[in-house]
C-alpha cells in the first residue's frame, strides 16, 4: 500500500509555527564538552547507542553494553568506546570511516532521563588504550574515540511515556518470534530452527569478549 500525505512541513519556519521555540534555560543547556555531571552520568551507564551515517547519508544506530563505566572519559573533550566481538558486519566502523560524526544516548537502568553527546568519531588501536578497556582478560581489537563537540541531558519525558523501566507495565514477549527464526526466515536459509538456536546460544556463551 502507497500512501499520500497532503500536509507536510518542509521548511523549520512551518514546523516554529506550530511547535514554537525552546525556552532559553533550554537552549542554554547544551555544553561543548563532558562537565563533571556527564562525567558521572557516564560512569553509571551500562549501555549507550551509537547513531552514525555512511557517505550517502544512510543511517544506522548501534547499540554498545558493557559493565558500568565502560565507555571512558579520557578529558573534557574525548570519550572512547571498546569494540566487543560481534557479527563481524562492523557498520559503525564503515560509517565512520566514511563520514565521522556520531550521535550517543547514554542510558542508565531506572534512571529517567538520558545523555545525549555528538562529536567526531576515529577507530585506533593503540595498545595504551585498549588494555585499559579489557574485560576478563579479554583486550579490545578496536576503541572508538570520539572527541565530543555537543553534551546535553535529555528530560524525562520519553522515559515516563513509555514506562519502560516499570516490570509491570512492559509488553508480553512471548508470541515474538525467536531470533533463530527470524534469522532464517530474513535470510532464506535451510537450516533448522533448533540448529540455528544452538550458534545463538553458543555465540551468547563463548563469544561475549
Amino acid at each position: 500500500m502507497k500512501f499520500t500525505f497532503s500536509d507536510v512541513i518542509t521548511t523549520e519556519d512551518q514546523f516554529r509555527a506550530v511547535m514554537g521555540h525552546p525556552s532559553p534555560a533550554v537552549s542554554a543547556k547544551t555544553l561543548m564538552a563532558i562537565d563533571e555531571h556527564c562525567r558521572a552520568f557516564i560512569a553509571k551507564s551500562p549501555f549507550v547507542l551509537i547513531g552514525s551515517s555512511d557517505a550517502t547519508g544512510h543511517h544506522d544506530v548501534s547499540p554498545k553494553g558493557d559493565p558500568p563505566g565502560f565507555v571512558q572519559v579520557l578529558d573534557e573533550h574525548t570519550l572512547t568506546i571498546p569494540d566487543r566481538l560481534g557479527n563481524r558486519l562492523a557498520d559503525t566502523f564503515r560509517n565512520i570511516l566514511a563520514h565521522p560524526h556520531v550521535g550517543l544516548l547514554f542510558m542508565i537502568p531506572g534512571k529517567q532521563e538520558t545523555l545525549r553527546v555528538a562529536g567526531k568519531a576515529m577507530i585506533v588501536r593503540d595498545a595504551w588504550l585498549c588494555e585499559r578497556m579489557a574485560v576478563n582478560g579479554k583486550v579490545p581489537q578496536f576503541a572508538i574515540v570520539v572527541t565530543v563537540e555537543s553534551a546535553f541531558f535529555h528530560c524525562a519525558k520519553c522515559v515516563i511515556r513509555s514506562k519502560v523501566w516499570e516490570p509491570q507495565h512492559w509488553p508480553t514477549v512471548e508470541d515474538l518470534p525467536s531470533l533463530a527464526r527470524t534469522i532464517i526466515d530474513h535470510a532464506k536459509l535451510p537450516d533448522a530452527e533448533a540448529d540455528m538456536q544452538a550458534m545463538i546460544d553458543a555465540s551468547y556463551r563463548d563469544r561475549l569478549y
